[in-house]
């Protein structure tokens, strides 16, 4: 299944923006990423700092753009455009200017916002909420999206199920105790979401858990 997402990434490739630039595991990825050729990524961070890092665990991140807010070209017009988002709420522009040197999400957010990113991909060192927060203050949902919702998708290899081993569950994280309306929302956005992402035709479970045994 990823082979497939991947040769559609080939011929139409994105540019993902990695908030946690100076996290091994991201560095990994991005070596990764870049040696299969199939998304162009941004490092938010100090250079050096990244590619100590990078040098230290032997990844090749040679083909990564690599930007720290301290010296980003465009950081004023950012900060305008955050003013300009969160007006509602009194952000001034010293607010705004504090914000995108200090919190690397809000900072991927508004370019993925100012079409300077196509995508965002950031929690590996940050807790669900601090990632989904900006997210939600400045880029919003989806027109007729009801609920804010997260899942997983796993592939299993040599599994009969799913397709071809491929399953979504959602939601996994996010909203702890939903309503039957809200878990058809749910199920309604996540289905969308796999025939986006898998191609096919989704086929949906309603499942349930307990913590207590």
């Amino acid at each position: 299944m990823f082979s497939k997402m991947i040769e559609s990434l080939r011929q139409n490739s994105k540019k993902i923006v990695f908030t946690e630039g100076n996290d091994p595991r991201i560095l990994e990825a991005t070596a990764r990423i870049l040696k299969e050729g199939f998304l162009s990524v941004i490092l938010i961070g100090n250079p050096d700092e990244v590619n100590a890092v990078a040098n230290e665990n032997g990844f090749d991140i040679a083909g990564a753009e690599i930007i720290d807010p301290k010296n980003y070209d465009k950081f004023d017009e950012m900060v305008a455009a955050l003013c300009e988002l969160r007006k509602s709420k009194g952000m001034t522009p010293e607010q705004a200017k504090e914000i995108l040197l200090t919190d690397y999400i809000t900072f991927g957010v508004v370019m993925v916002k100012a079409n300077d990113a196509d995508g965002m991909v950031a929690g590996a060192c940050h807790a669900t909420s601090d990632t989904l927060r900006p997210a939600l203050q400045i880029l919003k949902t989806a027109p007729g999206v009801k609920i804010v919702s997260g899942f997983f998708l796993m592939c299993v290899p040599d599994c009969e199920y799913g397709d071809n081993g491929t399953f979504l569950f959602a939601d996994c994280g996010l909203n702890q105790d939903p309503t039957s309306e809200e878990l058809a929302a749910i199920a309604d956005t996540s289905a969308k979401s796999f025939k986006t992402l898998v191609g096919t035709k989704p086929i949906i479970a309603m499942l349930s858990h307990s913590t207590k045994g």
